[in-house]
């Protein structure tokens, strides 16, 4: 049977709201971070040795990273859903949203956290100067660049329900995350109305529900 070994706050629960769209079969196990690192426990790591969440594992077959873990349940349980047919209009949306969320926005949103928890956990005489640092790489480097992406992104969802059209496809599973994550750390309101109601509308959707009611503990890390 396929397995979710589900790693608290993380991007696992992306695989989770996955497999309650799908109403498959599944079996769920869940992990606590390491409470001083805030990392993997050594058990997670017996499944994924980077220490990384997502994992899953089905039979012979273990797997980790969202997207390949996202298409090995489409092509394996999916029947079709969530992934809109090559050759249709949606699919150019779909494969650029899919892969945008963890080629780009992704990257950024975890180096934003980790410049953020050097500084508070850096020893006292030199934490003001990786604050400093950390301070320019945000301001130089990571917020425009999230800035310009959350453009695009209130420009697609101005047109669109989803980021791919008026259906819910994994783009948004993938994307999911992020934007609940950039809620926490970047912050969306009145700047961005469109990406805002998506949040929204993501989160009266029953099988999202579920999913954080299963999860019992999710809360981006700020």
């Amino acid at each position: 049977m396929l397995t979710l070994h589900h790693l608290e706050n993380s991007q696992s629960i992306r695989i989770l709201w996955l497999l309650e769209e799908l109403g498959i079969e599944y079996a769920f196990k869940m992990y606590d971070r390491d409470p001083a690192t805030r990392l993997a426990p050594s058990e997670y790591k017996e499944i994924s040795p980077l220490g990384t969440a997502p994992a899953i594992t089905d039979g012979n077959v273990t797997l980790s990273e969202s997207n390949a873990i996202i298409d090995y349940i489409i092509e394996t349980y999916g029947d079709g859903k969530l992934r809109p047919k090559t050759g249709t209009p949606e699919r150019t949306d779909y494969l650029f949203w899919f892969h945008m969320a963890q080629g780009s926005l992704q990257p950024l949103l975890t180096n934003r956290y980790v410049f953020s928890m050097m500084s508070g956990r850096a020893p006292l005489f030199i934490k003001p100067i990786v604050a400093s640092i950390g301070k320019k790489l945000n301001e130089n480097f990571i917020a425009p660049r999230l800035e310009r992406i959350l453009v695009q992104m209130e420009a697609q969802l101005a047109k669109t329900k989803w980021f791919t059209g008026d259906e819910l496809t994994a783009a948004d599973i993938t994307m999911g995350y992020c934007v609940e994550v950039m809620a926490v750390r970047v912050g969306l309101g009145d700047r961005y109305p469109h990406t805002q109601r998506y949040l929204e509308q993501m989160r009266t959707r029953p099988a999202y529900q579920a999913a954080l009611k299963k999860d019992g503990k999710f809360k981006p890390l700020a």
